[in-house]
């Protein structure tokens, strides 16, 4: 069985890699993947759209990856196992690979298909029945393919989501960062007004690491008047690191979402073995289950938040437990090696 790999977007694993190799980036965890599989790589560049490619792209995806999926569709056949990274380049693969008789294994990463573009990409091309992996972080969009689709439970897949526990490491605050601190990380889904609301009087810093030139993404996540203890700026790689391990709370605030938004800080946090604020969201139901690992607050309860972080705070010994408990589920479940173990175990049994 020849193995395939296909991104969503543009990925120069191999520099990735080097950077990784001296710590000063975490490893991507398609690439090692990749690696144990000896598994080829596709990247949707180099391809010319079609007007057919575009005209698809009207009701799904990009121009670039339904070319991508037309050049695979003449390579691949029965011998052949492709892993798509997400929907974005998964549903043109599957539309068009899956057509074939002799047609390749298929199996497709979803990460926020319940939506109304999602529901119609899904029906207009018979994806029910060309793909043999439907794959998600979160039961949510599991449940919505299974039900939606009408598949068997052994066609939707949870896979919770890993981090890389060689680069987030525990380790020691900076000597010099003065009062305790608040670290947030990310946009997306991010409610970092509820975060002013709950920490504006508290005697701490607010330090958040959310970049991004989109000025829409920016006015939704962040209140008109950032108070004089929040602070947000862009965080290289080490520094984002330091920045956990200066954390005395990290504080993941989010609206309400069906797909796992904010995951990769919450797992970053306990993997630096940090204590961990989150909201409460159908998308983290699957990462929230576990006791004590985290204090979980509800949707837009500032009052609630701030009694958290105060909590916390206040009680380092009761902070050191939770932060310990999170650090050990991490290592024990959530690790990359072992979520590469996993995901080429199923691919291998298609």
């Amino acid at each position: 069985m020849k193995y395939h790999l296909a991104l969503g977007r543009p990925i120069d694993f191999e520099s990735i890699a080097k950077d990784a190799e001296v710590g000063s980036c975490p490893r991507h965890v398609m690439w090692g993947l990749s690696q144990q599989l000896g598994a080829t790589i596709h990247q949707p560049e180099g391809y010319s759209p079609s007007v057919l490619d575009q005209m698809r792209s009207k009701v799904s995806s990009r121009p670039e990856h339904w070319a991508l999926a037309r050049k695979l569709s003449e390579q691949l056949d029965s011998n052949d196992t492709i892993l798509c990274t997400g929907e974005d380049v998964g549903i043109p693969i599957a539309t068009l690979c899956g057509a074939k008789r002799n047609r390749p294994k298929i199996a497709v990463f979803f990460h926020n298909i319940d939506r109304p573009r999602g529901h119609l990409a899904l029906k207009m091309f018979g994806l029910a029945n060309r793909i043999d992996l439907f794959i998600a972080c979160a039961s949510p969009q599991a449940d919505f393919l299974g039900s939606y689709l009408d598949l068997p439970e052994s066609r939707c897949w949870v896979l919770l989501d890993q981090t890389d526990t060689r680069f987030f490491t525990p380790g020691p605050p900076r000597p010099d960062k003065g009062r305790a601190t608040i670290a947030s990380v990310g946009l997306e889904k991010r409610d970092y007004r509820l975060l002013a609301e709950a920490t504006s009087d508290l005697d701490v810093d607010v330090k958040i690491s959310g970049f991004s030139k989109d000025a829409i993404a920016l006015k939704q996540a962040f209140p008109e008047t950032m108070p004089e203890n929040m602070s947000r700026k862009f965080y290289s790689w080490p520094e984002l690191i330091q920045l956990y391990r200066d954390a005395d709370v990290v504080a993941v605030t989010l609206t309400e979402n069906k797909y796992a938004a904010g995951i990769q800080v919450f797992l970053e946090a306990m993997a630096t073995r940090r204590p961990v604020v989150v909201t409460r969201t159908q998308g983290l139901a699957d990462y929230l289950a576990p006791p004590g690992i985290a204090t979980v607050v509800n949707l837009g309860d500032a009052g609630g938040l701030r009694d958290a972080i105060a909590n916390l705070l206040n009680n380092p010994q009761a902070a050191e437990a939770q932060a310990k408990c999170g650090y050990e589920l991490v290592l024990k479940q959530h690790s990359s090696e072992q979520y590469i173990e996993t995901l080429a175990a199923r691919l291998a049994s298609l």
